[in-house]
């Protein structure tokens, strides 16, 4: 089964779908659509099958647009039975899911400062904006150290993906960040969960 994907290299949630797929033993299955989607100007081609037009977008066998990257992951996981990445007994499957949602909000947030910083206009630049989500990534940030540490120690899910992969922008993207300083835990965790070669091989650009 393959299962193409419009794919942007830099996107963190691009990357948490290509994780998943080699945790799996699928990342010959995926099909790497290119794409031009940009927070100010739609891919149309993706509208086509996702109104949002924004990357991660796939497309199932059977023609099946799926979207975003929480339904992405969770189809990738049931294309094999190897790895679940979703647990079957029901509270470690809400709580990889509940850490998954975290993690996407430390990304959404952050992502949010970026084109801030970014893409707005300078004379346009809100700085209680910018500093209102910095102030969702350090809450996250305090959360995965503080009450999910155990978790992120424990198997391989959809949450720990999820977590190494906001970490893994803050890294890319906010390279002045000094978060490891005041979350040593969560710095460890990341450094031995960033060893897996499906980390390494989805490096962004």
């Amino acid at each position: 089964m393959t299962l193409k994907l419009f794919h942007s290299p830099a996107s963190p949630f691009v990357r948490k779908v290509l994780v998943c797929a080699h945790e799996k033993g699928l990342s010959a299955e995926i099909e790497k659509l290119p794409a031009q989607a940009w927070p100010v100007k739609r891919d149309l081609e993706i509208v086509k099958q996702n109104p949002s037009g924004q990357v991660p977008t796939a497309l199932a066998e059977d023609g099946t647009a799926l979207y975003d990257s929480r339904v992405i992951c969770a189809f990738v996981d049931t294309m094999s039975d190897e790895v679940p990445l979703l647990p079957g007994e029901p509270k470690a499957r809400f709580a990889a899911m509940t850490l998954e949602a975290l993690a996407d909000t430390v990304l959404g947030a952050a992502l949010l400062c970026r084109y801030e910083k970014v893409l707005r206009p300078e004379e346009f630049y809100w700085a209680l904006w910018h500093d209102s989500q910095m102030e969702k990534v350090d809450s996250g940030l305090n959360d995965l150290e503080q009450r999910w540490i155990d978790t992120l120690n424990g198997p391989v899910s959809i949450g720990t993906i999820a977590a190494a992969c906001a970490l893994g922008y803050l890294d890319f993207r906010f390279s002045d960040k000094d978060w490891r300083k005041t979350h040593p835990r969560l710095a460890a965790w990341f450094e031995d969960f960033s060893a897996r070669p499906s980390m390494k091989a989805t490096m962004p650009e």
